[in-house]
C-alpha cells in the first residue's frame, strides 16, 4: 500500500495537482507499513512554497518541520523514477531552512543508496546548494556570542584607557621639556631642565608655583641663596625659571647640581640679547643699560608661557616665609601686577639729593619731558619697588603688557624720558607708566627693602627676624666688601663648588691674614 500511494502521488505531482503529503495525513495506529522509528507527526499543517522550475507542486507539511519523521521517511522509501511530489517539496522546504540534509537523505543521496529521482533525489541537490549559501551567508554576517562580545569590549576599553594614559604622561613630560621653546618667540630658549625630585608630600590638588629669577655671571652666589632660602622655607611646589646668558649656564648647572639644591626642580633660560635692540643705549651714567638681564621681567609671559600667574624677584633677595602666601597675594580685576609700594613706611624713603624722595614718581621720570607731561600722572604719586612682585600672566597677555613696556623703553632711546638724577635705574620707569594706578599692593613684609643703601643697619634685629622678605636693593650687596645683615644671608649662602665665586669680604680677609 505504501509504494502504490507513493506512486500515486508522484503520478499527481507530474500532472501539477496539489496533494497532501503523506506524512501529513494521520497516521493510522497499527500500519503495517509505518516505520518503527518514524514518529507521529502533528495535526497542524502549513504551506510550503511552490518551487517553480522543478515541477515540485504545493503541498502542506508539518508544523515541526522535515526531514526525519514520518513525511520525509516515507519519501525516503519511495522509489519513484518520476519528480519529487508534495513530499519533497515539504522536505526541500525544511532542508533550506535548516541548512543542510537530514539523516535519512544524507545516507541515501549518494550514488548506490537505492533512491531515483525522486524526493531525495531532487531535493538533496537543491537543498544542498541553498544550505551552502545560507551556510556562507550565515558566516558573514552571523554576530559573535555575547561572551565574545563582551571580552572585545573589554579589552577595547583597557586598551583606549593605556593610550589615553600613555598621552597623558607624554604631554606632561613634552611640557615640562618644552614650554618655553614652543613660545615661538626668538630670543627666549630653554637650555636644561631637572624634573622633579619630591622633597615633600606635597597636595595633589595644589597650584605650582612659577619663581623667575635673573642670574648674571658676577651675582651668582646671589640667585643660588636666594634659591635655597625660599626651597627650605616651603611645602609648596615650586619651579625656578632662571635667566640668563648662555656664558654662565654650564657654571650654574654645575653649582645646582650640589648635594643641598639637587631637590628642587629648575629651568634654566638663556636670555638672547637681540630681544634689546633699539630699546636700550649705551649710556655710562646709566648702569644697567650694559645689564640685559634685568629686562628679563618684562618677558614673564614669554619665560612662562603655561602659567596663569607668577612670582618674578631679584637675585639679592632672601625669603625667610612660605613662598605660597605671597603667590597667593589676590590681585584686583583688570591689575596685571602686585607691588610693594614705595611709601608704606616711613622707614622706606630714601632722600635722593636733587630729586627729593625717591618713593614718587619724579624720582624716576622726566617732567620737563612734554611727553611725560601728556600722561597727567601726578610726580608726587607714590612709586614701587618692581624687585619682587606677582604677575597674573593671563591680564598681562590681554594688555600687552610687554609691548607696552617696550614703547617705552623705544620711547626713551629716542627722547630721554627718564631722570638722569637716578642713575642705574632704567628698568623702573616704563613699568611705573604703565602701571600707573593700575596694580594692586602686596604686604611689606613680602619686601623689607633698601638693605642695600648703606652699609649701616636701617632695621632692628627683631624686625628683620621677622621680616619675609629680605632685599638688598641698593649698591651694599651681600655678597660684597661691606653689607648689612650678611650673617643673615650667609645662612643660606652655598660656596661656589668650582670656586669661580667668591664672597669679596672673605677674600679681602684672608688677603689681609697672609
Amino acid at each position: 500500500g505504501g509504494d502504490r500511494g507513493g506512486r500515486a502521488e508522484a503520478s499527481r505531482a507530474r500532472e501539477g495537482l496539489a496533494v497532501s503529503a503523506v506524512g501529513c495525513r494521520k497516521s493510522r495506529p497499527g500500519s503495517p507499513k509505518q516505520s518503527s522509528t518514524a514518529p507521529r507527526r502533528p495535526n497542524g499543517c502549513r504551506r510550503a512554497s511552490r518551487l517553480h522550475g522543478d515541477g515540485l507542486s504545493s503541498a502542506r507539511t508539518p508544523a515541526a518541520g522535515l526531514p526525519g519523521g514520518a513525511c520525509s521517511a516515507r519519501c525516503f522509501r519511495s522509489q519513484s523514477g518520476g519528480r519529487a511530489g508534495a513530499c519533497g517539496a515539504a522536505w526541500l522546504q525544511r532542508s533550506r531552512r535548516a541548512g543542510g540534509l537530514g539523516p535519512e537523505c544524507r545516507g541515501r543521496g549518494r550514488p548506490g543508496g537505492g533512491l531515483g529521482p525522486g524526493a531525495c533525489g531532487a531535493g538533496a541537490e537543491l537543498a544542498g546548494r541553498a544550505g551552502a549559501r545560507a551556510a556562507a551567508a550565515a558566516a558573514v554576517v552571523a554576530p559573535p556570542p555575547p561572551a565574545a562580545v563582551n571580552i572585545i569590549i573589554l579589552v577595547l576599553a583597557v586598551a583606549l584607557f593605556l593610550l589615553v594614559l600613555h598621552h597623558n604622561f607624554l604631554g606632561l613630560s613634552s611640557l615640562l621639556k618644552n614650554e618655553v621653546s614652543d613660545s615661538g618667540i626668538v630670543g627666549l630658549q630653554p637650555i636644561d631642565f631637572v624634573p622633579n625630585i619630591p622633597r615633600h608630600v606635597v597636595d595633589g590638588r595644589q597650584e605650582e608655583i612659577p619663581v623667575v629669577i635673573a642670574a648674571s655671571e658676577d651675582r651668582l652666589g646671589g640667585a643660588i641663596a636666594a634659591i635655597n632660602s625660599i626651597q627650605h622655607n616651603t611645602r609648596s611646589s615650586v619651579i625656578f625659571y632662571i635667566v640668563t646668558l648662555n656664558g654662565t649656564a654650564d657654571h650654574l648647572r654645575s653649582w645646582l647640581s650640589s648635594s643641598t639644591l639637587k631637590s628642587i626642580r629648575y629651568k634654566i633660560v638663556n636670555f638672547d640679547t637681540k630681544l634689546l635692540e633699539g630699546k636700550v643705549k649705551e649710556d655710562p651714567d646709566q648702569g644697567e643699560s650694559i645689564k640685559p638681564l634685568t629686562f628679563a621681567r618684562f618677558y614673564l609671559p614669554i619665560l612662562v608661557p603655561s602659567a596663569k600667574k607668577a612670582i618674578y624677584m631679584d637675585d639679592d633677595v632672601i625669603v625667610q616665609g612660605d613662598i605660597l602666601a605671597l603667590y597667593n597675594t589676590p590681585l584686583k580685576p583688570g591689575h596685571a601686577a602686585a607691588f610693594s609700594e614705595d611709601c608704606d613706611s616711613t622707614s622706606t624713603k630714601v632722600v635722593i639729593r636733587g630729586a627729593g624722595n625717591q618713593y614718587n614718581y619724579i624720582g624716576y621720570l622726566d617732567y620737563k619731558k612734554e611727553r611725560i607731561r601728556k600722561l597727567s600722572m601726578k610726580a608726587s604719586t607714590c612709586s614701587f619697588n618692581p624687585g619682587v612682585f606677582v604677575a597674573n600672566l593671563t591680564e598681562w597677555k590681554r594688555q600687552n603688557i610687554t609691548n607696552q613696556l617696550e614703547k617705552w623703553m623705544k620711547l626713551n632711546v629716542e627722547e630721554g624720558l627718564y631722570s638722569r638724577t637716578l642713575a642705574g635705574s632704567i628698568t623702573t620707569p616704563p613699568l611705573l607708566i604703565v602701571f600707573y594706578q593700575q596694580h594692586s599692593t602686596i604686604d611689606p613684609m613680602w619686601n623689607v627693602r633698601h638693605l642695600g643703601s648703606s652699609a649701616g643697619k636701617r632695621y632692628s634685629p627683631q624686625f628683620v627676624k621677622a621680616a619675609k622678605l629680605l632685599h638688598w636693593n641698593g649698591h651694599f650687596k651681600p655678597w660684597g666688601r661691606t653689607a648689612s645683615y650678611t650673617d643673615v644671608w650667609e645662612k643660606w649662602y652655598i660656596p661656589d663648588p668650582t670656586g669661580k665665586f667668591s664672597l669679596i669680604r672673605r677674600h679681602t680677609e684672608i688677603s689681609n691674614i697672609k
